[in-house]
């Protein structure tokens, strides 16, 4: 028989606040935390706007000898685990380390690693790196090091599918529950990509807004990236009711679908699969769901397509926002701190809204966008989308708990 899954912890870091109470708070006034970014070159950049986290101190945080190996990213993660795991109250007898272990996505890895990296070599004329460079970089860092904080000895891996990443990372993590593979497993995603080489990339594509994230509107422009993590304690249900912890959500949930069609166009079809596969997976009908957070880029091809495939699924679309808009695109880690916006509605009954909206589109018609100001609502179930690049799409049912 299959067993049900538990979220008993929540951690994260981003460019909204360094923790889930305050990301809550920013989410539920609306606030936009993308503005001018900060680092070595951003002046050669076309683009130099970004959901930046401003008041990190890397150093109070961590010794010396720890940021010798961790990257940013890393950094980021740690601090989300941290959270999560204090939250959850979690604590391992010997025999229970071995049945929990970790689940983390990442589109980059260690970006700022290698970005330091190439200027070491290329632009300072260092004939060397840091001697940790690879496990900085690698991108089983955060997964390893979370283990290791942690004392987890069941499985540890990191899942990278682009901006799907950290919803497979959980899906799967949800799926070993499930089945019995562990008890315990921590999940989530990390990501920090804003630097001059991260950017400068992907201003070749051409996706990149200059001037703010406006999923839905008619008068977007492209997408908006962001650094950070979260980072959640996923639980075998009758474990965490047993030793009496706060169950926030239950996972009840997950498909994951390939559109194997291009390697940057979406196509619906694979977003209605992975959609209606996560509810058939949850055994729940499209009436039940309250809220949809949607992977919502600001781009006119994602959010276009993303818009006809939700009313494909739902006769009457639920509301559904995407706070991208707000804390910025956080590639492998978006479905991540996303995922706090579905427990805010869950937990709180406060649905988080689309930032920037301010034109009606023709393409979006037949979707309540909560545009600009979060609503009061109970939610008892609800859907969280992630559609990456190559056509990778994960998506989570939850209920409320």
């Amino acid at each position: 028989m299959a067993r049900r899954v538990a979220i008993t912890g929540a951690g994260s870091v981003n460019a909204l606040a360094l923790d889930v109470p305050g990301t809550f708070a920013a989410l539920t006034a609306g606030r936009v935390a993308i503005g001018p970014l900060e680092f070595e070159d951003v002046e050669r950049l076309t683009v130099r706007i970004g959901g930046q986290i401003r008041d990190w101190d890397a150093e109070a945080r961590h010794g010396r000898q720890e940021l010798a190996l961790y990257d940013r990213a890393v950094q980021f993660a740690l601090e989300a685990g941290r959270q999560a795991v204090a939250q959850s109250g979690l604590s391992l007898t010997p025999d229970e380390a071995l049945r929990a272990g970790v689940v983390m996505g990442t589109g980059g890895g260690g970006y700022t690693t290698i970005d330091d990296s190439y200027r070491a070599v290329l632009s300072q004329g260092k004939n060397r790196v840091h001697p940790f460079t690879i496990p900085r970089l690698m991108h089983a860092a955060a997964a390893a090091h979370l283990a290791m904080r942690h004392g987890l000895k069941g499985p540890a891996f990191t899942v990278s599918t682009a901006c799907a990443s950290s919803n497979h990372a959980m899906g799967q993590a949800f799926q070993m529950i499930r089945s019995g593979g562990a008890d315990v497993m921590l999940a989530g995603g990390a990501e920090a990509t804003l630097c001059f080489g991260g950017l400068k990339a992907w201003e070749g594509l051409r996706v990149m807004s200059p001037d703010g994230c406006r999923p839905f509107s008619a008068d977007r422009n492209g997408m908006v990236q962001g650094e950070g993590a979260a980072v959640f304690v996923f639980e075998d249900w009758d474990r965490a009711t047993a030793r009496g912890a706060r169950i926030l959500a239950e996972v009840a949930g997950f498909a994951m679908t390939s559109d194997a069609g291009d390697i940057v166009m979406p196509d619906p079809d694979g977003a209605v699969r992975a959609m209606q596969g996560a509810l058939e997976d949850a055994g729940m009908a499209p009436a039940e769901v309250g809220y949809i957070n949607a992977h919502g880029t600001g781009t006119a091809v994602n959010d276009r397509s993303e818009a006809q495939a939700i009313r494909r699924v739902f006769a009457a679309p639920p509301p559904v926002s995407s706070t991208k808009s707000m804390h910025g695109h956080l590639l492998g880690a978006a479905g991540a701190v996303e995922l706090l916006a579905v427990l805010l509605a869950l937990g709180e009954g406060v649905i988080a809204p689309t930032a920037g909206w301010t034109t009606e589109d023709p393409e979006v018609l037949g979707l309540d966008v909560v545009p600009n100001v979060a609503r009061r609502a109970r939610v008892d179930a609800a859907l969280s989308n992630a559609f990456a690049f190559g056509g990778l799409n994960a998506c989570l049912a939850l209920r409320r708990a």
